[in-house]
């Protein structure tokens, strides 16, 4: 068997966890990730399921993956998602999971769970009907809860992932964080990123809310500690205490991990970039080394060749992607994420 190489850059890190985008099309538009309504669509010359297959299993041979998270556009709406899954869970990763808008998330419900799929990641901006439509620009809010509420009834770990914006849906974040707490969900708040059409706009900074000020939200409610995060955690975490708007037994403590827990994916406000092991595959066969540099590495021509060969010229493709990733911080880039798997 071919042994993986290691592969490591000058800050020590390595590629371990991978994004697929099964596709750049979605269903939504949502306004921090396309411009004027206009719903992304399929690139052109995507690759099939069993060249994605196929590309996973050589980025484990050659640098030894881990994770997998399957990624859009929107995974659930790709006339691959099922097959690819099903692929993908024979190759012994350790984890696999899903980031999805959750609106066909019933629909897809037994697919997901006989996968051994154990955790997903849900992309949900409030709770509100009205706000939903302004974000989102399509969808319907009682068809991502409904979904939700069957996964969690499934036994599936979710977390919800909230980008919070001045001027759509600030006045949700305490609602977000209560109705997760609620559900033993955790709820994730992602700055919002300099990339894509909103790289150094007036919108970007009017809407952008950072940590500090999330925290402050948070914290005229709740009482929060931080807490540890895994090496390679995008996140900041945080436990919850308490909720400063009731008292007697409901307020404090219900068990040895707190009332729940919260994170904040701070890309902005306290960088993370100097940990991250996180590769990239876009549905048309480019590996991205790096959110914040629109440098792409195609790979098609490899998938035609035989494996030991394919994993040789591999490692000289990984290496020089990671060599993409930023120093210290991300600084912005003109890449639309969800055509690189977000």
């Amino acid at each position: 068997m071919f042994q993986n190489t290691m592969i490591v850059d000058h800050q020590g890190r390595q590629f371990k966890s991978l994004r697929v985008s099964i596709t750049a099309a979605c269903n939504y538009a949502c306004t921090y990730c396309v411009p004027n309504g206009k719903k992304l669509v399929a690139a052109q010359n995507e690759l099939t399921t069993d060249q994605l297959v196929r590309a996973v299993r050589l980025l484990i041979s050659t640098v030894g993956i881990e994770k997998l998270r399957i990624t859009g556009g929107e995974p659930l709406i790709s006339p691959k998602f099922d097959s690819f899954l099903q692929g993908v869970s024979t190759l012994g990763l350790q984890d696999i999971s899903i980031t999805t808008n959750a609106q066909f998330l019933e629909k897809k419900a037994k697919v997901i769970l006989d996968s051994g799929i154990r955790r997903i990641n849900v992309s949900l901006d409030t709770l509100n009907p009205l706000a939903f439509s302004k974000i989102a620009r399509s969808g319907d809010l009682k068809t991502v809860l409904s979904g939700i509420d069957s996964m969690l009834d499934a036994g599936i770990t979710v977390k919800i992932n909230m980008v919070p914006l001045r001027s759509s849906n600030k006045d949700q974040i305490l609602d977000m964080l209560q109705y997760c707490l609620d559900r033993n969900i955790e709820l994730r708040f992602i700055e919002l990123m300099n990339m894509g059409h909103l790289q150094h706009s007036n919108i970007y900074h009017s809407e952008f809310i950072g940590q500090k000020e999330i925290l402050d939200i948070i914290g005229a409610n709740y009482e929060f500690a931080r807490t540890g995060s895994a090496f390679d955690s995008t996140s900041v975490r945080y436990r919850v205490l308490s909720n400063n708007l009731v008292s007697g037994p409901e307020k404090g403590i219900k068990n040895e991990t707190g009332l729940g827990a919260f994170g904040i994916i701070a890309n902005e406000s306290e960088p993370f970039c100097r940990t991250c092991t996180r590769l990239r595959l876009s549905s048309n066969g480019y590996l991205y080394g790096c959110l914040s540099n629109s440098r792409r590495h195609g790979i098609h021509h490899l998938l035609e060749m035989e494996d030991n060969q394919a994993i040789s010229q591999l490692q000289a493709v990984l290496s020089s992607a990671l060599k993409d990733k930023q120093d210290r911080q991300f600084v912005g880039e003109y890449t639309v994420m969800k055509f690189i798997g977000g």
